[in-house]
This record gives C-alpha cells, structure tokens and sequence, in this order.
C-alpha cells in the first residue's frame, strides 16, 4: 500500500476514521469532502485513496465498526437466567455504551440513508442481530409471565429508541449523574414491559 511521506497506515488510518467521524457528526455525511477530512488529519487529499477508496466506505467502515464493537462487548457479557435481571443489565448496558460514543452513535442512526443499497443491507443485518437479543429476552420473560407486551417487535424497538435517544440531550454537567439517569430510565423500561415493581 502506498503511503504519504512521514504518515504510516496504524496511525494515518485511524486519524482518518476519527476525523471523518468528527466531522460527519458535526455538519453531516453529505456536507463534509474527502478534501476536508484530509486537512482535518493534515494530509493531501489524494493520500486517502492510500487508506479508503472512497467517501461512501468510509461511511460504512464507521457504521460497520460501531455495531461490531456494541456486538462484541454485548457478547462478552455472561449469560443471565432471570429476564428482569437480564433485561436491567440491557438496559444498563445500553446506555453506558452509547453515551461514551455520542459520535458514533449519531452517524449510526442518522446517516443510514446515505449508505449504498449493499452498505445498507449490512449495517441492518447487525441492527437486527442486536435488537434480537433484546427481543429473546422479553419474549422470554412474557412466556414466565414477567412481562406483559402485546407485542415483543414493537417494544423492543420502542426500547432501542427510547434508551439511544438519550445520548442527544444527557451532558456529565446536567442535574443528574448518569448512574442516576440509568436508573430512571431503568424504571421506565420496566414499566414498559409490564413487570411487576414488587
């Protein structure tokens, strides 16, 4: 792989990723140029070529690394028998991770619409693997009789929405710590799912 004098590809390449993600979440996908990124990152234009042949999969490789992250680090986690215990942990978990990548999060959920078709079909299939998990684990507990849902799809999206939507108005600075704002959302979801608060 060809590379700019003085710049070498485990360093230029994620100051490019990090770049693009600064940027598309402050002026959007459309709006920023690959010429920009470049002076974003202090190098000619034409050496991006050296690292991502064009704007679109660097769009993608974003997407794709930000669900593959949540994914693994989901994953890591040990497996819990109780759904309420498991869908708390969901919940928690959620959050903390999203909120330590606001950037990533926005560019995750508002630029879907600029991937290409094929982009596109790949960023969903890991959404759907990840809204999955959830999904088994209130159709688990309404089969124990914990939850009551009308419908597990619909809440389990309602939930996604309702638990990433915090990431544009919570701030560190705010009334509330994040420990705290867990929790309240912790209830909420609870409350949604039609568990008992005994």
């Amino acid at each position: 792989m060809a590379r700019t004098q003085g710049s070498h590809s485990d360093v230029t390449g994620p100051r490019i990723r990090a770049a693009a993600q600064s940027l598309f979440a402050r002026h959007g996908y459309a709006a920023v140029s690959m010429r920009q990124i470049a002076a974003e990152v202090g190098v000619q234009a034409g050496a991006l070529y050296n690292y991502t042949p064009d704007k679109q999969t660097l769009l993608f490789d974003l997407m794709k690394q930000h669900m593959d992250d949540l994914m693994a680090a989901l994953e890591a986690q040990e497996p819990l028998n109780d759904p309420l215990a498991a869908l708390e942990r969901f919940t928690r978990f959620h959050m903390s991770f999203h909120l330590e990548r606001p950037d990533a999060v926005f560019i995750a959920y508002m630029e879907l619409r600029n991937l290409s078709e094929d982009h596109f079909v790949q960023v969903e299939a890991l959404r759907q693997r990840y809204e999955a998990v959830l999904a088994d684990i209130l159709r688990e507990g309404q089969g124990q009789g914990v939850f009551v849902l009308s419908d597990v799809a619909v809440a389990t999206r309602a939930v996604i929405a309702m638990l990433t939507g915090v990431t544009t108005w919570y701030r560190d600075s705010g009334a509330l710590s994040q420990n705290e704002v867990e929790e309240v959302y912790w209830q909420m979801v609870r409350g949604a799912a039609g568990a008992s608060q005994v």
